[in-house]
């Protein structure tokens, strides 16, 4: 049974109109951060962070992605204050991570969904490195601040 604020949140997601799933959310997850642990860039920096907590984090990705896709709200967590602490993310990385993202999605996902998908992620990579050079006292463009 779904209460009135679960009906108002599945009219809302931005993914419902499009055809996005919990299990499409999964797959996606899955599917893209196998990719992410095979990537010679990428996997020695998410191998190293994550350690031996995989199950855990790719349950934590899917709630977001949920959250984010189908406004559930399950994902608890503050992924800016997590980024920000990894020594290595530079934006070369975020560009790579893009790439694998738009290419999971599009093998996944309908064109709809897969676009939605690819938005949200440009949009949280350009957040998530804005504050990562914030962080760093970096302005746009590689500068220093001061």
């Amino acid at each position: 049974m779904t209460t009135p604020v679960s009906d108002r949140r599945q009219r809302l997601a931005p993914g419902a109109s499009v055809g996005v799933t919990e299990a499409m959310c999964r797959q996606v997850v899955d599917a893209f951060y196998a990719r992410v642990r095979a990537d010679p860039e990428l996997g020695p920096i998410f191998n190293g962070a994550i350690g031996d907590h995989w199950d855990a984090h790719l349950a934590k990705l899917a709630d977001f992605w949920s959250s984010v896709l189908l406004m559930t709200g399950r994902f608890k967590g503050t992924p800016m204050t997590v980024h920000v602490a990894l020594p290595r993310a530079e934006p070369e990385h975020f560009q790579i991570w893009l790439g694998l993202f738009r290419q999971t999605v599009t093998e996944i996902c309908p064109p709809p969904a897969a676009a939605l998908f690819v938005e949200k992620a440009e949009m949280i990579a350009r957040s998530l490195q804005f504050g990562i050079a914030a962080s760093r006292g970096e302005l746009p463009g590689g500068r220093r601040a001061g």
